[in-house]
Formats: structure tokens, sequence, C-alpha cells
């Protein structure tokens, strides 16, 4: 989509989500659609209906810092989506990429998830690609997988990919539809921060087409970042887990880093010790090549 045709898109999905009550609006008549009526929100924001009626079309793409403001309060918007707004109707030229080389972790970051053995760690790509990660991150979240696959561009696991698409990380996930829809709202944020941006659009595009639940939760523009919180897991060796985790940007080229840890003496620490016992096994085998 073109980022005026985003616009217009979210704006409509968040005055969807307003009714007239929230805003003290006085409703007359049956409502077609849920939500505010356009001149609704017009007049809330101070702005005309033709303009608004403009904007939300694609068909004005110059609005103030104050029209944008105006809309932010009228609709109740967060922060976060007050600046993806900001974003949306004044989007950052795309830099022409020279070459289309692969990512990479720099070998910094690789050999610190290699120090790392106590915790589950990944390095991940704005996309969600996984440039890397201990043997522990691989052991919670894709033992399944081939160990090594992050190293291949061509067979790299995409955490988003795995979320909707795998049956295994659906099962791993107590909490799937809760993961999902904050994998969507982070990956939106990342979208309008990047636009353009073919890897992105490709992933997003691939996505929608091979899920319906993606493409559902995509349509309603959730908009969060997803830095640090809570994840619960049901893992097939050790059971239960409930990890905190924190994300931390390390390089503007939208590179991570996702940690994950469990509170000391708690259940999901004696789990967790338990699939690093098991995940430093299987590495030991396989550095001797045995079963």
């Amino acid at each position: 989509m073109s980022t005026s045709t985003e616009l217009g898109a979210f704006l409509r999905t968040r005055r969807a989500e307003l009714s007239p009550e929230q805003v003290g609006v006085v409703s007359y008549g049956a409502r077609r659609v849920p939500g505010l009526r356009r001149e609704e929100l017009a007049q809330l924001a101070g702005v005309s209906h033709a303009y608004y009626t403009r904007l939300e079309q694609g068909q004005s793409t110059r609005a103030s810092d104050g029209v944008l403001d105006a809309l932010a309060r009228a609709l109740q918007l967060d922060p976060e989506e007050r600046m993806h707004l900001h974003r949306l109707a004044r989007p950052v030229r795309p830099t022409p990429r020279t070459s289309a080389r692969p990512e990479r972790v720099r070998p910094q970051i690789r050999q610190l998830i290699e120090a790392i053995s106590d915790v589950p760690v990944l390095a991940l790509d704005r996309r969600n690609d996984v440039l890397a990660w201990n043997a522990l991150g691989h052991a919670l979240l894709a033992g399944h997988l081939d160990r090594h696959s992050p190293a291949d561009p061509a067979a790299r696991p995409n955490t988003l990919a795995m979320l909707f698409l795998d049956p295994h990380t659906r099962e791993l996930h107590t909490e799937w539809a809760g993961e999902a829809r904050r994998a969507v709202a982070s990956l939106r944020l990342t979208a309008g921060q990047h636009p353009g941006d073919p890897a992105l659009t490709a992933l997003i595009g691939d996505l929608a087409v091979r899920s319906s639940e993606f493409a559902a939760l995509w349509a309603r523009h959730p908009v969060q970042s997803c830095t640090d919180g809570t994840k619960r897991y049901r893992h097939p060796t050790v059971g239960p887990l409930e990890l905190a985790f924190t994300m931390t940007t390390t390089a503007d080229n939208g590179h991570r880093l996702l940690m994950l840890s469990a509170a000391p003496d708690s259940a999901s620490a004696d789990a967790l010790a338990l699939l690093r016992t098991a995940a430093a096994r299987a590495s030991a085998s396989e550095l001797h090549g045995t079963n």
C-alpha cells in the first residue's frame, strides 16, 4: 500500500473503534457502520468535513502537525499511535538499496550471543528473520528446526512466519492469540518506520496470503512497540515456562536482540535449567559426532 492509503486505512480503523458515547457526541438515526461518522470526527478535531474526507481518502498529503495532533486527540490515540499517525502522514523517503546482500549479524553481537549460556538469546533483523541464536534460544523456540539454519539466508527461520504458519510454534505459545496480536502490532510500527522496504513488503504480502489470521489482524492496524513483557510457553520437553523478555536494538538497520529470563527460584527457572542441560548435551553430542 502507498503511505497515503495506509494513512486513510489507519484513520478509518480508529474512527470505527470510537462510539459516539465515548466522545460525548449525541447520535441521531440508525448507523450503517460502527464508530464515528466522518463529519463527527472532523467536528471533534476542528477541521472541515471536506478536508478530513480528502485526508482519509488519500487525496491530501500535507496535513500540519496541528491537524494531526487534533485528530490524534479526537481519536484518543496513545503516544505510539500518535507517532505512527505522524509517520504515515510524513513518510521518510526510502533509501535506495545498491544491492540485495543478505543481512548479517555483527561479529561482536555473534560473539556475545555465543558467550551467553544461561538465558535464551536471539538476534533478529527488522523482518524478524533469525540471524543468530544461542543453544538455549534454539532449544526453547525451535528445537524442531536445524540449529544452524540462521547461517543460511535462504533457510533462516522467521519468527512471524513461525508464529502464524508453524504448528509447533502455535502449540508452544500458551497465549497464542495475544502473542500474535503483539507481533502484528510491532510489525505495523516497523513498517511505518521503514516505508517502501521491499523485504518487509514481501513478508507482509506472503503472510497475508498464507494466513487468514494474520490478514485479519493486519487489517485492524494495531500499533505497539514490544520492547519488554512476559511470554508464556508450553514446552514439549520441560513443560510450562513464564519468561520475561527484553528486546534491545543493536544497530540503526533494525537489528535487535531478544533475551528471555525466568524469575529466580521459580518453577520456570527450574524448567529453563533442565532445558539448558539438554541443550548443552545436544551441542556436545553434535560436536563429537554422536547421537
